[in-house]
């Protein structure tokens, strides 16, 4: 490994736009998710899994671990964030009780303390390849250690209850709490789908309909800190019955978010929702982008100019969505094929072609290369195909004679879970070989993974 590990820089990066974001992190700021994401990353890079063993091993059992070795009790603070991860009910997996457990860290300012109290112990640092993980080169984890000195020295203000969907994503849904006085019922229907409960309508005249806070396609969360995450068909009114005339507080999850987009995790549940009662109007929009904090684009009626030059769209927005000039090229988007384990640049002579030989319809689509990650957007459409941070790449090239310019890169299958395996090829088309050459050095520029 490198001395300067490509995921160090581009943490460094984070933090530093993270600094620029106002002197507090909240769920807001526009760079959070970012960062969590790459100390995800770096927490999974490395860890090997156990043999002759069902559970798959993820960062968030080393953590686990770590109170129990011990043996003298002095990090009280690491067992009490432990235990608060483990007796949260609204987390189902490892994936989840490991995000939730970094939100904490960086909250309570220990995020550092776990890192340093893992290298001290090698029961668990073993877990980790000496070959490619940065917990064990001497030359990458000083440089990680004096970056979460720095996170350790910030102020996070997190939203820590609003964990429900860290399962499934470090997108964050709009959190809101539903105050009402006592009532003998709020009138409201509700509809059980895959463990969440939906608000599917309001009674005409009811005390929900008249508070007009609660809307259709919302989600009910909790009830005066009763938590309804994966609840069985029933489970909420039995709840509401044992509270009947007492004052209720209930926590709401958006299925919008603030600028009007469809809450991305939802989308499926929204529609399945909207199957059984075509009247319900939810709108679904599709969410701009998968990730929390990244900046959104505008809705229709907000004021832009467009134009093309050379195969490429360039937009001036309004201050608040993009700064000054954004550059996002019209490429034609191929496909993309699993290629197995390997996942270096030797692979794209034969990867590409791979891709090809499925003759799948190209797509007109907008490609955006943004600071850490790169974006796809379907043109006709606005339907976001597909995101990746740059350390998710493993290499980026183009197809030699006789197309100069069609490029690919490779990119690990769904890095978000720790069940990703195998490398899978992207390509695409671009106008000119010229334009292809401009992209494959851009993408080459950027820690790849």
């Amino acid at each position: 490994m490198a001395p300067k590990d490509a995921l160090l820089g581009t943490l460094k990066v984070c933090i530093l736009n993270l600094q620029s974001d106002g002197k507090v992190v909240t769920d807001s700021s526009a760079h959070l998710a970012s960062c969590c994401e790459l100390l995800e990353f770096i927490l999974r890079k490395g860890l090997q899994q156990p043999v002759l063993s069902l559970v798959h091993r993820d960062y968030w059992h080393c953590f686990e671990l770590l109170p129990q070795q011990d043996t003298c009790g002095s990090h009280s603070a690491l067992s009490l964030t432990v235990e608060q991860t483990r007796g949260c009910k609204k987390l189902l997996g490892a994936q989840g009780r490991g995000r939730y457990l970094l939100r904490l860290a960086l909250s309570r300012r220990v995020l550092q303390r776990f890192i340093a109290h893992l290298l001290h112990t090698p029961r668990v640092l073993e877990w980790y390849s000496s070959s490619c993980s940065i917990l064990r080169n001497e030359e990458s984890v000083e440089p990680f250690m004096s970056l979460l000195l720095v996170l350790s020295q910030m102020d996070f203000q997190l939203e820590i209850e609003n964990c429900s969907f860290l399962d499934e994503s470090w997108l964050l849904p709009v959190c809101e709490i539903y105050e009402t006085v006592p009532c003998r019922e709020l009138g409201m229907g509700l509809r059980y789908l895959s463990g969440r409960v939906f608000v599917s309508e309001l009674l005409p005249g009811s005390q929900a309909q008249v508070d007009r806070f609660l809307r259709p396609g919302d989600v009910i969360d909790e009830i005066n800190g009763v938590s309804l995450r994966n609840s069985r068909n029933g489970q909420a009114g039995v709840v509401l019955s044992r509270l009947k005339g007492l004052p209720l507080s209930v926590r709401v999850l958006r299925w919008q978010d603030r600028d009007g987009a469809s809450y991305r995790p939802l989308i499926k549940l929204l529609r399945e929702l909207r199957t059984e009662n075509p009247a319900l109007d939810l709108g679904l929009a599709p969410a701009p982008s998968p990730r929390a904090g990244h900046n959104r684009r505008p809705p229709a009626s907000s004021s832009s100019t467009l134009c093309l030059k050379d195969g490429r769209r360039v937009r001036l927005e309004p201050k608040g969505f993009f700064v000054g000039w954004r550059l996002v090229y019209v490429l034609q988007y191929l496909g993309k094929a699993n290629i197995g384990m390997c996942g270096g640049k030797e692979v794209l002579q034969h990867a590409i072609p791979q891709v090809l030989q499925r003759n799948l319809p190209s797509k007109e689509v907008f490609f955006d290369l943004k600071e850490t990650h790169l974006i796809c957007t379907e043109k006709s459409s606005n339907t976001e195909l597909f995101q990746h941070h740059y350390p998710e790449i493993s290499c980026v090239g183009r197809l030699g004679q006789p197309d100069y310019t069609t490029f690919a890169f490779c990119v690990a299958n769904s890095p978000e879970t720790p069940l990703a395996t195998g490398f899978c090829c992207v390509a695409l088309r671009t106008s000119s070989p010229a334009q292809c050459e401009e992209l494959v050095c851009r993408i080459g520029k950027a820690p790849l993974m």
